[in-house]
């Protein structure tokens, strides 16, 4: 039999698809833009004839269907990265969250300490071959497929063929449902003055040939705005946003003088617009691999000048970074961070960058500060911690003790809660 005939003998609706679902089931479905959100909506709608489904997955977009409080008991989240769309049932204890390196989720999978039964995600049509591209996102989704029993797909025409080691063939899907969707988009926003500032004090730290990581939002994109005239530079990100498009439009990112994957961008999803979905569809340039491979601190390593900028929530004087709660609050998750921050620790002529605004609440809160609020998690301990930027400065504090640190991070606090910050300091004994 032909591969097309056996694609042919999987297709059905996404109701009878999610079918296989049973009562105590371990699922994993995919997220970001390529969260399959026809096949979440069927599962849905079994509710009354499920109990205790574990939902496994990274970033959701959009409304969590399952976010109700009348789906307790029937179907939990065990997110892995916490957004949006389940931040309240996580923090109502009616949903829960794994703490753990990005890097290290299809690990999970494999060693059976999350045994999944059930995978649903949402690739590209079958090429002539009969491989099906996971398109936007291939992050865990490739491991959670080798992993699950069952393997439900969604054939979208609107997900691009995205190159690189992002492919499923057809015999490994269980069931196919074809739908026709156009993928979520992320809007830009404007970027605001204090980014541009925080850009213009990370922008002298990129020198010519390095290999950028960056996140999305305002930051990254106003750093990629201070980039121009910069020669060469090179992508191993989790993340590729429009902002890194049109950097390469313009020549400032090549890979030329990459050190791995020369002149290809590794990236492991994708989220932005329609524009970028497209740039993204059998380009050679760009090469998606799982995130056990992009994100492996070790690979990352082995890019030399590799600059890795990630943000936070607040830093203590110490320079403990705390990035996915809020005191007590979860608010996200370690996603790569701690992955691209130890990479670039120990890349030649790397530099790791916790980057953030110097205050929140519009001016009333400093996000440096001397102690984290009570209950707030560590994401990036002060061992690994090189380089903290606000708008008011560049601290450097590798290698520096106690003393340095607090004195460093004090000077790119905003003036307003420097006087405050230097009392605490000298409360713990940092200063004299």
């Amino acid at each position: 039999m032909s591969w097309f005939e056996s694609f042919k003998g999987k297709l059905t609706t996404a109701e009878q698809a999610v079918r296989v679902v049973k009562s105590g089931d371990r699922v994993y479905y995919g997220g970001n833009a390529a969260t399959p959100f026809p096949l979440i909506e069927a599962l849905t709608a079994r509710k009354d004839e499920l109990k205790d489904v574990q939902l496994n997955h990274v970033l959701l977009l959009g409304k969590d269907p399952f976010g109700d409080p009348s789906f307790k008991g029937h179907f939990r989240h065990n997110s892995l990265f916490v957004g949006p769309a389940d931040r309240s049932a996580v923090n109502e204890g009616r949903a829960d969250y794994v703490p753990v390196f990005l890097f290290q989720i299809p690990r999970l999978f494999r060693d059976g300490i999350i045994p999944l039964d059930v995978a649903i995600v949402q690739v590209s049509p079958p090429d002539e071959h009969g491989f099906c591209s996971f398109g936007v996102e291939t992050l865990a989704t490739k491991g959670a497929c080798d992993c699950a029993k069952i393997v439900i797909a969604q054939i979208n025409e609107h997900m691009p063929r995205v190159l690189g080691d992002s492919f499923i063939h057809v015999s490994q899907l269980t069931h196919v449902v074809e739908f026709s969707r156009p993928l979520p988009e992320l809007p830009r926003r404007e970027i605001t003055d204090v980014e541009r500032q925080i850009a213009r004090h990370i922008a002298p730290l990129i020198p010519d040939g390095a290999t950028m990581q960056l996140g999305i939002g305002g930051i990254p994109d106003a750093v990629l705005n201070e980039i121009e005239g910069k020669k060469d530079l090179g992508l191993h990100t989790e993340m590729v946003s429009d902002g890194a498009m049109d950097a390469i439009e313009k020549g400032i990112i090549t890979g030329r003088r990459k050190t791995i994957h020369r002149g290809k961008a590794v990236i492991t999803f994708a989220l932005g617009s329609k524009r970028l979905y497209d740039f993204l569809h059998n380009n050679p340039l760009f090469e998606a691999h799982p995130c056990e491979y992009v994100n492996d601190p070790y690979i990352v390593s082995q890019n030399e000048n590799i600059i890795a900028i990630n943000s936070a929530i607040e830093v203590d004087l110490t320079g403990q970074v705390c990035s996915d709660s809020i005191g007590p609050k979860v608010f996200s998750g370690f996603g790569g961070q701690v992955d691209f921050i130890r990479g670039a620790a120990r890349s030649k002529g790397g530099r790791p960058i916790i980057a953030l605004s110097a205050t929140a609440q519009d001016g009333k809160l400093s996000r440096i500060v001397p102690f984290l609020k009570q209950g707030a998690g560590v994401v990036t301990t002060r061992a690994d911690v090189h380089f903290v930027v606000t708008e008011f400065g560049a601290a450097h504090l590798f290698g520096r003790n106690l003393r340095e640190r607090a004195e460093a991070l004090i000077s790119i606090a905003h003036p307003d809660f420097r006087a405050d910050l230097t009392a605490a300091a000298k409360e713990r004994k940092l200063l004299l």
